[in-house]
């Protein structure tokens, strides 16, 4: 131990620059960050440059293991100082030199006059031959470079293991540090590049992944060469659900962890905020500052409905952060043969799911053959569309046969009640009969629901390919829902009608309209959501997987094909 009074140790020689000096508008790479680029440069990827970010249960569990020490506490001594025993906790240091940031766990004297990082990890300490994974080992390393850099001398760390309660010394020796060095000046590299690594092949890395359902590795791997179907790894239950109000002059507070909605100052009903995934507000209801708020600190959107149900807009927080797929977007958007390729997929998709809807629900004696066949024809004739307004006019023509049979899908009332489909009088606004209103309505509900994924995924709802840019309008939800129409919202009209969840006395009609009295919706959303819930076996996959989440799903596998991953967007079809 140095003497009070003695020279400072000498600082650690100069460490050449491993990339170009910052600019002025480079940002520093967080620490953490090499340690995901040497695990997994994609992962690295989404998260830094894409600003991609999902929990799960090692994530959630590692903050708790990381309480005490995010707690900061503690102050290291000044490096020019005799450096005696001492512990900090939670100390940031950055460095414009190696263009980085970091946060170190704990800090403590090596009992020989330099300092040592103490980083905590949440599992066991693994049986390796140095005693970590090298992730590990290099992440320690930036630390004490870190240190290096701002005066100290560091010669080793340590790796607390809280899972097993074991500490594992790392010594900084040449092997590591080039090491290290390398992996900063790669993931710089990799982000400067501007171009997504591609996915792991088979690897055991990604099922513990918190970002495999973002990331989609064998996914993209199958689409791209069609061998090796995935593992079922981007399936997530998400328990979270819509919380929808829609009593006049409704009130959503918040206490604590629940939101209170309360009428005319009498609680109603209570939902922990953690069971929310969106809040749908329909009609005159009031949400206080503080809960909009909160909603939005914790990226839980908002939507705002007329009372009719008619989709207004939505609120969120910051908004994703992925600038490059928005460029992609727009990009793609400009160009009138990427804009045809991708409408003629969402199209004949959706003219093949029509067909399906029709064969499984059809109530006639005898199976419509001829009907069939021409839908069929429909679907190849998309295949051969020159431009959007002969691809228009192929979905018209099977629209027009498909909804010209479509009362033959709804059962026979014996009270003689029964619900009436009329397509000459098809209207969105005002829908003229119970099930137009049933279907504008459900059409509301998706198109809703799209565009809340959509955002959650990073694009703009707004700027479509198939759909025209109009103000108000979300153009890409509306696209991206044209295949679903018929697998979830026409299958949930038909679902509340032959089911009897939906009955006539639920239908308000005023001059030429229709709409659904309040417990009618109440009922008919519960037959979306259900609808929603539903899980399928996902036709290219092959496991099971919610509808709900295949919305998400489709939006990411979009963004693959936008960002050069994937030659084409896989189409939904059911058989």
């Amino acid at each position: 131990m140095d003497e009070p009074g003695d020279p400072p140790p000498e600082r650690q020689p100069e460490l050449p620059l491993p990339f170009p000096e910052l600019t002025g508008d480079q940002p520093l790479l967080p620490a953490r960050m090499i340690n995901e680029f040497a695990y997994c440069p994609r992962l690295a990827y989404l998260e830094w440059v894409q600003g991609e970010w999902a929990d799960s249960g090692d994530t959630v569990d590692g903050r708790r293991v990381h309480r005490r020490v995010d707690r900061q506490s503690g102050k290291p001594p000044a490096p020019d100082e005799a450096i005696e025993t001492f512990h900090a906790r939670s100390v940031e240091l950055s460095s414009n030199r190696l263009g980085l940031i970091g946060k170190l766990d704990l800090l403590e004297d090596d009992g020989e006059g330099g300092v040592t990082p103490v980083d905590y990890k949440r599992g066991k300490r693994p049986h390796v031959s140095r005693g970590a994974y090298e992730p590990e080992r290099i992440q320690l390393c930036v630390q004490g470079m870190l240190l290096e850099d701002h005066g100290y001398r560091c010669e080793s760390g340590i790796l607390y293991f809280a899972g097993s309660r074991e500490r594992v010394h790392v010594e900084f020796d040449d092997e590591l540090r080039e090491a290290t060095t390398r992996a900063i000046t790669g993931l710089r590299s990799m982000a400067d590049a501007g171009q997504i690594p591609p996915p792991l092949e088979d690897s055991p890395k990604c099922p513990r992944c918190s970002l495999v359902g973002i990331c989609l590795p064998d996914e993209v791997n199958f689409l791209r060469r069609g061998e090796n179907p995935p593992r079922p790894l981007s399936v997530q239950r998400d328990e979270a659900l819509p919380l929808y109000v829609q009593s006049h002059s409704a009130k959503v507070a918040r206490k604590g962890e629940e939101l209170i909605i309360s009428v005319k100052d009498e609680v109603v009903q209570k939902a922990r905020i953690i069971d929310v995934s969106q809040l749908v507000l329909m009609g005159n209801v009031y949400v206080t500052s503080p809960t909009l708020t909160e909603l939005m600190r914790r990226e839980i959107p908002i939507s705002w409905h007329s009372y009719g149900g008619w989709f207004i807009g939505h609120s969120q927080g910051v908004g994703h952060k992925n600038v490059e797929l928005r460029t992609a977007q727009y990009a793609a958007s400009f160009e009138s043969w990427r804009c045809l390729q991708i409408a003629k997929s969402l199209v004949e998709t959706k003219i093949l799911n029509s067909r399906t809807l029709l064969r499984r629900n059809w109530r006639g004696d005898d199976e419509p053959r001829e009907l069939l066949a021409q839908l069929r024809q429909d679907a190849r004739s998309v295949r051969k569309a020159g431009s959007l307004q002969e691809l228009l006019g192929i979905e018209g023509a099977a629209a027009a046969r498909y909804f010209g049979v479509f009362g033959q899908l709804i059962k026979p009332d014996p009270d003689k009640q029964s619900f009436t489909f009329d397509f000459a009088r098809r209207r969105r606004r005002p829908p003229p009969d119970p099930v137009n209103a049933l279907l504008s309505y459900a059409y509301s509900v998706l198109g809703r629901s799209f565009t809340v994924a959509l955002s959650a995924v990073g694009f703009d709802p707004y700027r479509g390919f198939y759909h025209q840019p109009r103000y108000g309008r979300p153009a890409l939800a509306l696209d991206m829902m044209e295949p679903f129409r018929p697998l979830i919202a026409e299958s949930a009209v038909l679902s509340a009608i032959n089911n009897g969840e939906v009955r006539p006395t639920d239908f308000i009609t005023a001059a030429d309209a229709c709409n659904l009295t309040p417990d009618g919706r109440k009922r008919f959303l519960g037959t979306i959501e259900r609808r929603l819930n539903q899980e399928i076996t996902h036709p290219l996959f092959g496991y099971r997987v919610s509808y709900r989440r295949v919305l998400e799903l489709q939006g990411r596998l979009l963004g693959r094909h936008l960002q050069g991953e994937l030659d084409q967007l896989p189409g939904f079809t059911t058989r």
